[in-house]
């Protein structure tokens, strides 16, 4: 656990990445990493509040994974609404506010169904605000936040496009968490990504621990954040 009082990250976001190659290296089924990685993903959620984070944001699916093996396609639907029969209750108790972000065409009735009555479940909570972007691209979100303003008539601008985005209103992730040793963003969170952090764990997500969390913030918390001003500014 780090100290009390060191500074640490509000919003936190992760590329939950490695889930395959984690149930590859065990000649394990692909969906067997998604599912140890949803064990994960609630580990890091009861973490969170005691390091400070108010928001947790997490790229479960992004809109270029629908070009993968059916088979695993399905199985992450009916994984998600799995996860979401067994777990609402439970972060609903724990205050956790649900936000599912991203595009809902596509999702079957079911999945929608299920993301919304979440969504309606945990809505008067107010801890932790978990953001899972399902069917999420950072480019579909410029486009959808920019068409829309357009079709409104509205200015397109840094602060109403960013008012549009669709993580909105969350403020911008403190600090980008990504898993599995790859070292790129994956077209998730482009705008908001744009001062943010980087932390790259070699964890696979699976074996991602609280210890690793940990260590992304205390990286993080040595950084000098200085949004374009000098050092002797920001001091």
């Amino acid at each position: 656990m780090l100290s009390s009082s060191a500074p640490s990250p509000l919003h936190v976001a992760i590329v939950m990445d490695g889930n395959g190659r984690w149930a590859s290296k065990r000649f394990l089924p692909r969906l067997a990493g998604h599912k140890q990685g949803v064990d994960t993903l609630k580990r890091i959620v009861r973490a969170c509040p005691s390091r400070s984070i108010g928001t947790l944001t997490v790229f479960a699916f992004s809109s270029e994974n629908w070009s993968r093996p059916a088979e695993e396609v399905s199985g992450l639907m009916d994984l998600l609404a799995t996860a979401l029969a067994r777990e609402v209750s439970q972060l609903k108790k724990e205050g956790v506010r649900l936000r599912f972000v991203g595009s809902r065409s596509g999702l079957s009735d079911k999945v929608k169904a299920g993301l919304a009555a979440a969504e309606l479940d945990t809505v008067s909570n107010t801890g932790l605000e978990l953001n899972i972007c399902f069917n999420y691209g950072g480019r579909w979100d410029i486009v959808q936040a920019a068409s829309g303003l357009a079709e409104r008539g509205e200015p397109i601008t840094e602060q109403t496009l960013g008012a549009a985005l669709a993580l909105s209103p969350s403020a911008d992730p403190d600090l980008f968490i990504r898993t599995g040793g790859e070292y790129r963003i994956s077209n998730f969170l482009l705008w908001q990504s744009a001062y943010s952090e980087f932390f790259f764990s070699p964890a696979l997500w699976p074996d991602f621990t609280e210890q690793d969390l940990d260590a992304a913030i205390a990286e993080y918390s040595a950084r000098e954040r200085r949004f374009g001003k000098t050092s002797e500014q920001v001091r």
